[in-house]
C-alpha cells in the first residue's frame, strides 16, 4: 500500500493542519487559588518563607515557617503540605524539624529587644527535588546552625538531621560572619547532579541582627552526604547593600545564575553568574526589568521538549513601582504589593512578559511548575499592609494565562 498523500495535499494544507492543530491542542488559560496557612490558625500568629517545589515523582510540596508571634527570633517551626494531585488537594500541616538536645539562642538575637531567651527559631528552610527521587532538605536553628536531612518518600519521613555548620568557617577568612541564613525558597541540582544551596551570611551587628549581609553558595557532589563552601558571590560594598535572600537557576549553558536581594538605593535585583555554581562568580550587575521592594523572590525554569522545546524561566517578586511624571518617588516602590510573575526567553537576558498575581498586598514567593506543566506561585497576601501578609497562598495556573493565550518566543 502506497504511503504517498493524495496530489491535493500540498505543502501549504499540511501547515494550514498543523496550525489547525496546534489551535486546538493549545489550553485555555486558567488561575486559581488556595489558602494553605492562615494566620491565627493551628496555634501561630503569622506563617511566613514560602517554599514550593516539585519532586522527580510529581509530588508538590509547599512549606513555610510558622511563628507563634510572628518575629524572626521568635519560636518557629517549619510546616510541610503535601499535594500528589498537582497541586490540586493538599495534607494537613507536618512539623518537619526537630533537633535533639540543648539549644540556645544566639548571643545577637538577645542584644535586640522582645527577644524571648527560652524560645526555640527553626528558620530559612530550603528544599531541593534530586532527580533520583531523593528529597535533600537544609534548615538553619537560631540562625548559627545549619543542619541537612533528607527523604526517601517525597517528605513523609526525614532521616535524623546532621548538623553542618562546620562548612561556614570556610566562609571566617573572606567575612567574619555571627549570623547565617540557607536560602530560603527551594534550590536546585544542576545537571551535573551538584546539589547548590545560596546562603547569606551577616555580622549581626545591623538592623534585627541580619545586617550587613552577603550572600554566597555551600554545594555538595555527592547526594548531600557532605557539603563544602563555595565563595562570597556578592559582597557588601557602598554600591551593592546587604545581599542577602537568594535564588538561583541553572542556564542553558551550564553557568548557575544568582538572583539576590539587596536594599541598594538602585532598586533593582542584583544578578552574577558562576560556571559551577560556588566560585569565579562575574562582577555582580542590576537587572532593570526586576524592581526590588527588600523582599524574597522566586525563580524556576520551564522548558521541556513538551511544551514546544523553548527554554524559559519565570520570576516572581512584589513588582511595585510608584511613579510620579515618570519617577520613582522616594519609598513608595519598596511597598511589597503586586506579586507578579515574569517570563524570559533569552536566559533571564530580558524578561517579556509580566502577568499580576495579587494586586494588593503581597509579598515573599517561590515557584514551581508540576508535570502536566501547571505553574505553582506560592506567596503571602493579605488585607492590609503587612511584611508577611495574613495568609499564605498558593495560586495554580497555566503559561497561557501568562502570556493571555498569546505564542511568545
Amino acid at each position: 500500500m502506497s504511503n504517498a498523500l493524495p496530489a491535493r495535499f500540498t505543502f501549504a494544507s499540511l501547515l494550514l493542519l498543523s496550525s489547525l492543530a496546534s489551535i486546538a491542542a493549545a489550553a485555555e488559560p486558567f488561575m486559581e487559588k488556595l489558602d494553605l496557612f492562615t494566620a491565627g490558625q493551628g496555634g501561630y500568629k503569622l506563617y511566613h518563607i514560602p517554599g514550593v517545589v516539585v519532586t522527580a515523582n510529581g509530588t508538590v510540596l509547599a512549606w513555610c515557617e510558622a511563628r507563634k508571634n510572628g518575629g524572626d527570633w521568635d519560636d518557629i517551626r517549619i510546616l510541610l503540605r503535601r499535594s500528589t494531585d498537582d497541586g490540586r488537594t493538599w495534607s494537613q500541616p507536618q512539623s518537619i524539624a526537630e533537633v535533639a538536645g540543648p539549644k540556645s539562642k544566639n548571643p545577637f538575637a538577645l542584644k535586640l529587644k522582645n527577644v524571648n531567651p527560652s524560645s526555640v527559631t527553626y528558620n530559612n528552610p530550603v528544599l531541593i527535588a534530586d532527580r533520583d527521587g531523593t528529597l535533600h532538605m537544609l534548615f538553619c536553628l537560631e540562625y548559627m546552625r545549619c543542619f541537612y536531612q533528607k527523604s526517601a518518600d517525597d517528605g513523609q519521613l526525614w532521616t535524623k538531621p546532621v548538623e553542618i555548620t562546620q562548612i561556614f568557617e570556610a566562609f571566617r577568612s573572606a567575612y567574619d560572619w555571627k549570623v547565617l541564613a540557607t536560602g530560603p525558597n527551594h534550590s536546585i541540582q544542576l545537571r551535573s547532579g551538584r546539589l547548590v544551596v545560596p546562603v547569606w551570611l551577616s555580622t549581626g551587628t545591623g538592623g534585627n541582627a541580619h545586617r550587613p549581609s552577603v550572600t554566597a553558595t555551600i554545594f555538595s557532589d555527592d547526594g548531600g552526604n557532605s557539603w563544602r563552601a563555595g565563595e562570597i558571590a556578592v559582597p557588601c560594598t557602598e554600591e551593592w547593600i546587604n545581599p542577602n535572600e537568594t535564588v538561583a537557576v541553572e542556564l542553558i549553558d551550564g553557568r548557575v545564575m544568582l538572583n539576590v536581594r539587596n536594599e541598594s538605593k538602585t532598586h533593582r535585583r542584583l544578578v552574577t553568574t558562576s560556571p559551577n555554581g560556588a566560585t569565579a562568580w562575574s562582577m555582580p550587575r542590576y537587572d532593570e526589568a526586576l524592581l526590588e521592594p527588600i523582599c524574597m523572590a522566586g525563580i524556576a525554569r520551564y522548558s521541556t521538549a513538551d511544551r514546544g522545546g523553548r527554554n524559559r524561566i519565570l520570576f516572581s517578586n512584589p513588582d511595585n513601582l510608584a511613579r510620579a511624571d515618570g519617577k520613582e518617588e522616594a519609598g513608595k516602590s519598596r511597598d511589597r504589593k503586586n506579586v507578579s510573575v515574569k517570563l524570559s526567553s533569552d536566559e533571564g537576558q530580558t524578561w517579556a512578559v509580566s502577568k499580576t498575581v495579587e494586586s494588593t498586598w503581597s509579598a515573599y514567593s517561590d515557584l514551581a511548575v508540576t508535570k502536566s506543566g501547571a505553574i505553582l506561585c506560592f506567596y503571602g497576601r493579605g488585607e492590609k499592609a503587612n511584611f508577611a501578609g495574613d495568609r499564605l497562598t498558593l495560586a495554580r495556573f497555566n503559561l497561557e494565562w501568562v502570556t493571555d493565550g498569546k505564542d511568545i518566543p
